[in-house]
């Protein structure tokens, strides 16, 4: 059914995923470690492609000198926001006074992040790949390689982002954005694996208006949950650091709404994923693509639900905390799937009245 091309993109694509996944995770436990300035410059690591595992190899004076480089970058950050019209963010980071801190050396945190940025690394070329192996569909689904070329490119920014996240030292709404833009590349990896691998495939119906309805607020929910849970997370690094990462167990008794309304949140998640199970499962019954991503779905939030638990009444413990982000990455990219999956059949009806 497919052509030995198609199938290496399918095989590549799907690679590209599971990396992603790792990457992901390593950026969890980069967050996690407190090792996200582990290595002060970028793309280099103490201007070595090789990090120092010792005091003694680390360049004369380097901490003015990544200060300093740092200050230099950030000002034509600042300067690029002003001439968007972000005055406001541009002043914040001009007059953030944490950024004029140096980070003392840790060799631990310095590999924990150089092999995060091997990772990304590696992930890059996957998608590289993508984009080279996307060249048969630019005759039979143009969208594929135009997608792939397009990931390849908000991974560079991803990766000038990086830079940015390093440069601003961890500078909290940075983080954040870096974190959903690496949603949006897990998205459209996942779209373009998925219309590789239906399109010889032929949907014999759509799934109701209300059902695709409800599919999409739930995928909706759930990324406006971990923007949410971000927000919570910078609240916490914001109290960890005012108490001097001491007395762990009482930093959540000092979070503010936003934690209240994440955790309450998660029951209306629960709810509505119940709901469109309910619908699915008499739609499609088991055994189905669709039904298997439910099924899945509702896994990977009762193990969220845990995670949550976790990090609620167990004094916030490092692996619930990476455990927590890679679980949300799952969900989303698990819903996302199945969105595809209900929405598929109306999908192949506007492509034969194109054709």
């Amino acid at each position: 059914m497919y052509t030995k091309a198609e199938k290496r993109f399918i095989r590549i694509n799907l690679i590209s995923i599971i990396s992603l996944f790792v990457l992901i995770l390593a950026g969890g436990v980069v967050r996690g470690t407190g090792s996200g300035m582990g290595c002060p410059d970028w793309p280099k690591c103490f201007d070595q492609y090789i990090p120092p595992t010792s005091a003694s190899e680390l360049p004369a004076d380097y901490q003015n000198k990544y200060v300093a480089g740092r200050v230099i970058k950030n000002h034509k950050f600042a300067n690029t926001l002003d001439v968007l019209g972000y005055a406001d963010l541009a002043d914040r980071i001009r007059n953030d006074r944490s950024i004029l801190e140096p980070e003392e050396f840790n060799a631990g945190k310095t590999w924990t992040e150089y092999i995060n940025r091997l990772i990304g690394a590696l992930t890059g070329l996957f998608l590289l790949a993508c984009v080279i192996l996307s060249f048969p569909y630019l005759k039979s689904r143009k969208r594929i390689f135009f997608l792939s070329l397009l990931n390849v490119v908000l991974v560079g920014f991803q990766a000038w982002m990086g830079s940015i996240v390093v440069s601003t030292n961890l500078l909290a709404w940075v983080v954040t954005v870096h974190m959903l833009l690496a949603f949006l590349i897990v998205a459209i990896t996942i779209y373009t694996y998925f219309d590789a691998k239906h399109l010889h495939l032929q949907s014999p119906f759509t799934a109701p208006l209300l059902v695709r309805i409800i599919a999409g607020f739930v995928l909706a929910l759930t990324l406006f949950q971990v923007t949410l849970g971000t927000e919570v997370r910078e609240q916490i690094d914001a109290i960890a650091t005012a108490m001097n990462q001491m007395n762990r167990a009482d930093w959540v008794s000092k979070l503010g709404l936003e934690f209240n309304f994440h955790r309450d949140l998660a029951v209306l998640v629960l709810g509505a994923n119940f709901l469109l199970f309910r619908f699915v499962f008499r739609i499609y019954g088991n055994g189905t693509e669709a039904f298997r991503m439910m099924i899945a779905t509702l896994n990977l939030i009762t193990l969220q639900l845990i995670t949550g638990l976790c990090l609620s009444y167990l004094a916030l413990p490092p692996v619930a905390q990476v455990a927590h982000l890679l679980l949300a990455t799952l969900l989303f990219s698990a819903q996302f799937y199945l969105f595809l999956s209900l929405s598929r059949g109306q999908m192949l009806r506007k492509e034969a009245s194109v054709e």
